[in-house]
């Protein structure tokens, strides 16, 4: 399902409610009953917490009601242990899913977990550990390797490789902020951490080690720009860019006077129509 398809402006005079009612909510049945129908259909993916939406400056909607409630979720729930071989003390709102071989998504044994109110599309694998909080959206064909994170309302297009140990943050407040999203097609390398927001668009490629904050200026040496998250939007990665980790030098004080030179991201080319998607990252970084 590669977009919202659930409209219910009911649930979501629902879930405002609730939450604006604070403290008052807590215990109440109707309040749990519109929490477990949003967490609903949250794991069925016909909600989400953003969407595209090529009205929106972004191509992407964040939905707040959806991120209200789920905060409400964990408002309205007490800690609860859980689990047998593998024990755990969570929110009772927010346990573990379990998968059946019908929904056709691999979770390989070896300590993963996905948390309830995160939706994995068919054909999404899960190497062992890793890890999908609330809210998130994997689609189809995605690899979450070992050690991944995918982090709260993160949005994970199709066919996107989350290679080893790769962070992608999760972003549930402000509420009315922009998630994580990596767009259909992106490589995110070993060790590379995408947060705050940060936007991958199609088939970019971050080659291991890459780091993208909200306050980390990429350097576009191919178009001679420099890429910047600002006060109403945040970083965006162009489409087909490959991004690489790289460094500058300090200019002023001591660090110049001592050669230091600061990380920042580096894109160094972009993949044109011509590049496969099975290529690696050695051959689109010659």
């Amino acid at each position: 399902m590669s977009e919202s398809t659930l409209k219910s402006p009911a649930l979501q005079s629902q879930i405002e409610h609730h939450f604006a009612a604070g403290p008052a909510a807590i215990g109440d049945a109707a309040a749990i009953a519109a929490f477990l129908e949003l967490r609903s259909a949250l794991e069925a993916g016909t909600l989400r917490s953003a969407e595209p939406d090529a009205t929106h400056p972004l191509g992407w909607r964040v939905n707040a009601w959806v991120k209200q409630g789920i905060l409400l979720g964990f408002r309205l729930g007490h800690l609860e242990a859980a689990g047998s071989d593998l024990s755990f003390v969570d929110k009772h709102t927010y346990p573990a899913r379990i998968f059946t071989a019908e929904q056709g998504i691999r979770i390989v044994p070896g300590g993963s977990s996905v948390r309830a109110g995160a939706y994995l599309a068919k054909s999404v694998v899960c190497m062992p550990p890793m890890y999908v909080n609330v809210g998130a959206y994997v689609d189809e064909g995605t690899m979450v390797d070992s050690h991944a994170l995918v982090g709260s309302c993160a949005q994970i297009g199709k066919r996107v490789h989350l290679s080893a140990a790769a962070q992608v943050g999760g972003v549930l407040e402000p509420v009315n902020a922009s998630p994580v999203i990596l767009e259909d097609d992106v490589l995110v390398g070993g060790n590379c951490g995408v947060y705050e927001g940060t936007i991958v668009r199609k088939r970019a490629v971050l080659a291991a080690g890459t780091i993208l904050t909200r306050g980390t200026p990429v350097y576009d040496t191919v178009n001679g720009t420099v890429l910047r998250a600002t006060a109403e939007t945040p970083l965006i990665i162009p489409e087909n860019a490959v991004v690489v980790p790289g460094s500058r030098s300090i200019q002023k004080g001591k660090a110049a006077e001592w050669g230091l030179s600061v990380y920042t991201p580096v894109i160094v080319k972009y993949r044109d129509e011509k590049t496969d998607l099975s290529a690696t990252l050695e051959d689109l970084l010659r």
